[in-house]
């Protein structure tokens, strides 16, 4: 299939940062952009698409989700992370049967889909049934089996998330056209023993994959774990080995800069997740000083239960201001670089290189904005009304590999009555 955008505002990326071609045109052939112009191509396509008053620009990447979660959206408000996680989440996650995930995965990429979410690194239980979702969806995604571990005698051999995270990696890895790949992870510092996260890290690396894990994300995780091992969280995974494979770590709120000389040491890339570090009262990540010192920030939502929603807009939003206002400096966050983060940054971070700017030869993964809205009138600074005005509700079409899955507050993928009956039936079940 040849699709030809037609009269389009085209939000575009060079070296000197975002620029709008007004009134452009994106051709598409197959899953690949082929054209980008002021003008008209000679070359037909099979479908054009007016694309007037709309603006088009690159999906957008959530880096951290554990998108099941939308079972257990805005339980354990008002508590800390270590009470929210121990004494409300886990006891909730120790009744979730496979149907609960398969239901809610489907259920979450309606919400992520019609915001504007063309990819996504997830982490959760289950995982072959997200792969599943995914697959029919036609989202792009990394997933992991996460491994956890709380016995100190324990050994690889007797940990069957160890056998599951392997299982999925052999047969989904590359998946659906690549759209679909496999990551390991290990879900934390202070929820896994040294034997298992060292030998696991080196399965990592043996393998050549990418590892997905959550770090320092309070103070308190912090100073337990100096307390345990001498070490900062980064530090020990340092020791594990786990950054000898390329790393996604979620949230680095409480990093010093030892810890972050580290990071970028090992090109690790950090995930800010900046409604959840509020929300959990976990603290402002330092995210001016991970900039400029070269370590790769993505955007993140975290859990719909420790955020609400998965809506990156809103994370964009508060990634613009938040630090600003902390830090008593307007300039602190550029527009620019936020977008950045929640777009070629994060293909980065899934080492997709294919995405993430809207260019010629890349993989047609885009959204449009509908600019008829008026809280988006008029357009003085296109990456401001992107990060600190629209909406995820003003995505009126999502694409990926050149296929539209959502257009117009349509699905084209998934049967979203359906999903939301299988989604009532889980939750039924789950608090019954």
């Amino acid at each position: 299939m040849s699709i030809l955008l037609e009269h389009a505002e085209l939000l575009l990326r060079d070296a000197a940062g975002y620029r709008t071609l007004h009134d452009g045109y994106l051709g598409i052939r197959g899953s690949v952009i082929d054209y980008v112009g002021e003008s008209a191509p000679e070359a037909p396509y099979a479908r054009r698409l007016d694309m007037r008053g709309k603006l088009v620009m690159p999906g957008l990447i959530n880096c951290h989700s554990h998108i099941p979660m939308v079972l257990m959206r805005g339980i354990g408000s008002g508590l800390g992370l270590h009470e929210w996680l121990f004494e409300t989440i886990f006891p909730i996650e120790d009744r979730l049967v496979r149907e609960d995930v398969a239901a809610a995965s489907r259920f979450a990429l309606l919400e992520m889909i019609a915001g504007g979410t063309t990819s996504f690194s997830d982490m959760y239980f289950f995982p072959d049934e997200t792969v599943r979702a995914v697959a029919e969806a036609g989202v792009r995604a990394n997933l992991n089996r996460c491994v956890q571990c709380f016995d100190e005698n324990q050994t690889v051999e007797e940990n069957h998330q160890i056998k599951e995270s392997l299982a999925l990696f052999e047969q989904y890895h590359g998946a659906e056209n690549d759209r679909i790949r496999i990551d390991f992870s290990i879900h934390a510092e202070y929820t896994c023993k040294p034997r298992i996260a060292r030998a696991y890290s080196a399965l990592c690396a043996e393998r050549g994959a990418r590892m997905h894990l959550h770090l320092s994300e309070t103070e308190r995780e912090v100073r337990e774990c100096i307390e345990r091992y001498g070490v900062t969280p980064v530090a020990w995974f340092e020791q594990m080995g786990t950054f000898d494979s390329p790393t996604a770590a979620a949230h680095c709120v409480a990093v010093s800069a030892e810890d972050r000389a580290i990071l970028r040491a090992h090109h690790v890339s950090v995930i800010h997740n900046p409604t959840s570090n509020l929300k959990l009262g976990s603290g402002f990540a330092p995210v001016r000083e991970m900039l400029d010192e070269g370590i790769n920030v993505a955007l993140g939502t975290d859990g719909a239960a420790s955020n609400n929603n998965l809506n990156l807009f809103e994370e964009m939003h508060l990634a613009a201001i938040m630090h600003d206002g902390y830090h008593r400096d307007p300039t602190l966050i550029s527009d620019t670089e936020v977008l950045d983060m929640a777009t070629v940054n994060g293909a980065k971070l899934q080492g997709r290189d294919d995405v993430g700017v809207l260019a010629v030869g890349k993989k047609a993964d885009l959204i449009a904005i509908d600019l008829s809205r008026p809280h988006l009138y008029p357009v003085f600074d296109t990456p401001a009304l992107l990060t600190c005005s629209a909406q995820a509700g003003d995505v009126c079409m999502t694409m990926v590999d050149g296929k539209i899955l959502y257009e117009n507050g349509e699905f084209l993928t998934l049967d979203a009555e359906k999903i939301k009956a299988q989604m009532r039936a889980a939750l039924a079940r789950l608090y019954a």
